[in-house]
């Protein structure tokens, strides 16, 4: 590929997930991603703050669940503004052309505790990203965090009904579903 293509994120992206998967995180360093993808070190450096950094999006997940729960309905629920935000994220990122990318993703990041940690903690942050939006549409923090909870809770499940491949349902879809489960749930609690 030349360098001077488009889309050097996803790109880095795609031969970082390669060759995680072909030698493992730990034999595999950033000018090894930056040749896979027909970039250098530097293009490398300019999108990502480290190769973990590489498979997690730098923060666009968290920007489009704040922007989505701030333009939710302002008659909407805390519940329908997280509802909104994660059909947002089906339509933006959980989409058809990206399933086998995630998927694979996934099953890199299982295998990689450093990964894990990563993922861990981008999973924290998108909770407290959640929680601020609705703080600023003037939830109360403690119903916020608890809307914030359910809700990554919600797409944790949608997100494993959405990884398996016999299932080809929109994300968006099942995470409505599983936000609809996790509140029966919680009534039965």
């Amino acid at each position: 590929m030349a360098r001077w293509e488009p889309n050097a994120p996803e790109r880095l992206a795609q031969a970082a997930l390669d060759l995680f998967a072909e030698r493992g995180y730990e034999n595999t360093s950033v000018v090894d991603i930056a040749r896979r993808a027909g970039l250098g070190k530097t293009t490398f450096f300019r999108h990502f703050q480290d190769k973990r950094e590489v498979l997690f999006g730098r923060g666009t997940m968290d920007d489009l669940v704040t922007k989505a729960v701030a333009d939710a309905p302002a008659a909407a629920t805390p519940l329908e503004a997280v509802a909104h935000a994660l059909d947002a994220t089906g339509r933006e990122v959980f989409t058809p052309a990206r399933r086998a990318f995630t998927i694979r993703r996934q099953e890199v990041i299982a295998a990689h505790p450093e990964l894990r940690e990563r993922e861990a903690l981008k999973h924290l942050g998108l909770i407290a990203s959640m929680t601020a939006a609705l703080e600023r549409r003037g939830v109360p923090g403690l119903t916020a965090r608890v809307a914030a909870e359910l809700g990554a809770l919600a797409s944790t499940i949608a997100y494993e009904r959405w990884s398996d491949p016999a299932n080809g349902d929109d994300f968006g879809e099942l995470a409505r579903r599983a936000l609809d489960d996790v509140r029966a749930t919680t009534a039965l609690c």
